[in-house]
């Protein structure tokens, strides 16, 4: 009867040690996945921006474009 009381409670740690274990080791990857997670939003938005400039800096160099063309226009 101890015998058995004994290894019901040697189970009944086991399992808690086993289930904080796996919540933590959860919990870990989790974070490292927030992590990764928010350094590839971070480089979404940084591109956004990229794209952004990058059609600014393209329809300057359209009114640039057009702008030359005029006084070649003029000159002849």
């Amino acid at each position: 009867m101890v015998t058995e009381i004994v290894i019901a409670v040697l189970s009944l740690i086991g399992t808690f040690i086993g289930s904080y274990s796996g919540i933590r080791l959860m919990s870990y990857r989790i974070e490292q996945l927030e992590k990764k997670v928010e350094k590839h939003n971070n480089l979404v938005e940084r591109m956004y921006k990229v794209e952004e400039r990058t059609e600014l800096q393209e329809e300057k160099i359209k009114v640039a474009n057009h702008r030359l063309d005029d006084l070649e226009r003029k000159v002849e």
